[in-house]
C-alpha cells in the first residue's frame, strides 16, 4: 500500500520533471521509471525475506501448526519489544525508498543530465506537491 502512493507521487515527479526539462518521449521516461521503481520494489522485498529469515532465531515446534488447528502461535523467540517494532518499520519503508533512489538516479543523470548531488536527486519535489495542492483549490 505505501509503495503504490509512493509510486504514483514518483511517476508524477517524473512527469513534472520531463516535461519541465523538455525532453523527447515524456510518456517513455514515466513508464521506464515506473518500472525500475517496481523492479527495485521487488528485489527489495526479497531482499527483507532473506534478511529476516537470517536474523530469525529458532522458535521451536509452537509456531509451526496444523492449518485446523485453532489458537495463537508462540512466537517468544521472535522479533518484539521496541527493536522489533522499530526493524518492521524499516523493513516496511526500505523497498519504496529504494525505488525512490533508484528513480532519482535515472531522474538525474539520464533525464536531466545533471551531476549527482542531493540537491539534484530530490530537486523538483516540493514543485510536484505544489501542484497537487493547487490542483485541489477551487479558482
Amino acid at each position: 500500500m505505501i509503495g503504490g502512493v509512493v509510486m504514483i507521487l514518483v511517476v508524477l515527479w517524473i512527469y513534472h520533471s520531463a516535461v519541465k526539462a523538455k525532453v523527447d518521449n515524456v510518456l517513455l521516461w514515466v513508464a521506464v521509471s515506473a518500472g525500475v521503481f517496481l523492479a527495485v520494489q521487488y528485489f527489495a522485498v526479497n531482499l527483507n525475506i532473506f534478511l529476516l529469515d537470517a536474523l530469525k532465531s529458532d522458535i521451536g515446534a509452537n509456531y509451526e501448526r496444523d492449518l485446523t488447528s485453532i489458537g495463537d502461535r508462540k512466537n517468544k523467540g521472535g522479533f518484539q519489544g521496541f527493536g522489533g517494532g522499530l526493524l518492521s518499520v524499516l523493513l516496511e519503508l526500505l523497498p519504496p525508498l529504494l525505488g525512490v533512489l533508484a528513480v532519482a538516479l535515472i531522474r538525474t543523470k539520464l533525464i536531466l543530465k545533471e551531476a549527482l548531488t542531493v540537491g539534484n536527486l530530490f530537486s523538483g519535489m516540493k514543485d510536484v506537491f505544489i501542484t497537487i495542492k493547487n490542483s485541489f483549490q477551487n479558482n
